[in-house]
């Protein structure tokens, strides 16, 4: 199973995890965002109807309230001020069809939640099938599957590697300026986020040395 964190703005894939199941994927999602810049709450996040993330949102980033000296000492994690999660649930009839969504405030005031994130998960469901597209282990009914999870992994890498550095996004260009016969300047979402000043080759990409984080 595999998870995607993605900027909003820039549509950067922030984070990616694959696991053996969703609830494993989002908390690893939420160790590697700790880690990379939101060490103390998660990122604002707005997801589908799947339960799964506030769990892992306080696996990761909850915290046991202090003994208090009266009772019995709290062994519960629980979530920190000024979390902001929603949710986008979709409602389907008795035969199964879809017929609209519904919001959920999980952490965080609704109106302040659909100020910040919106109140859809359209950029991310198009974005699972840009990754369906770029990933033919991703496919639906395919003989491509990976029977080895290190192996997914490796292509995870790869395919968001190319992704955030190397393909320019229709989203992201921007009128171009100065620049003699050009319409449109084209932009990465590396380049949206400010990360690098120019896109990518493929060579580039594989002859770089990356840092972890």
């Amino acid at each position: 199973m595999r998870a995607t964190m993605l900027d909003i703005d820039s549509r950067l894939r922030a984070a990616t995890a694959v696991e053996q199941n969703e609830t494993l994927a989002s908390q690893r999602i939420f160790e590697i965002l700790k880690r990379r810049g939101h060490p103390k709450a998660p990122a604002p996040t707005i997801t589908d109807g799947w339960g799964g993330i506030d769990d892992a949102m306080l696996n990761v980033y909850g915290q046991v309230p202090e003994y208090g000296g009266r009772g019995r000492p709290p062994t519960l994690k629980r979530p920190g001020d000024g979390w902001l999660y929603l949710q986008m649930v979709k409602q389907h009839d008795d035969k199964g069809h879809f017929i609209g969504t519904k919001l959920k405030a999980i952490y965080g005031e609704l109106s302040e939640l659909t100020k910040l994130l919106g109140e859809s998960t359209a950029y991310i469901e198009r974005d699972n099938l840009t990754s369906r597209m770029f990933n033919a282990r991703q496919n639906r009914k395919t003989l491509a599957f990976s029977k080895n999870l290190e192996n997914h992994r490796a292509a995870a890498i790869w395919e968001d590697g190319y992704y955030n550095f190397v393909k320019p996004h229709k989203s992201l260009r921007l009128p171009a300026v100065d620049i003699p016969g050009r319409k449109w300047q084209q932009r990465t979402p590396m380049m949206a986020a400010g990360l690098t000043d120019h896109a990518w080759s493929v060579k580039e990409l594989l002859t770089t040395i990356p840092i972890r984080c």
